[in-house]
């Protein structure tokens, strides 16, 4: 498991960028955190690092975004739903195979089995502007 200290908005964006840069087809990246922990600004800087333009926002309703790039980018929440049954019966299980990558928000309410490139991150709001940012990738 390794851990960043995000000291800004802006770092956490770089962030994303940096992960972007090294990004390859069929990789899922699940992200938790409470409400407001940085997770749609990391798949902010995710977009920006594979070239996407276009305003990202969480899909908190619509439950997937999907935006064109370098690599398709595929963003998930899974805010409103409860449990594995809610995510299979939404139609969401295809997302855990990306054509490009996949960035699922609220990736706690999958009990399920882990994708087989999988990012898990954990982001802890710790300061105003301050993120403790962990990851460990699994079956990479």
């Amino acid at each position: 498991m390794d851990t960043i200290t995000s000291n800004s908005p802006e770092a956490t964006l770089a962030l994303g960028e940096q992960w972007a840069a090294t990004a390859r087809p069929g990789w899922v990246i699940g992200l938790e955190g409470d409400l407001g922990a940085g997770k749609t600004h990391l798949v902010k800087g995710i977009a920006r690092g594979l070239g996407i333009t276009e305003p990202i926002t969480s899909p908190t309703f619509t439950l997937v975004c999907e935006y064109e790039g370098r690599l398709k980018l595929e963003h998930l929440d899974f805010y409103r739903l409860e449990n594995d049954d809610q995510i299979l019966t939404s139609g969401l299980e295809p997302y855990f195979q990306p054509e490009g990558i996949a960035v699922i928000e609220w990736f706690n309410r999958w009990t399920g089995p882990r994708p087989a490139d999988f990012r898990h991150v954990t982001l802890e709001q710790t300061g105003e502007h301050e993120r403790l940012i962990r990851y460990e990738d699994i079956g990479a």
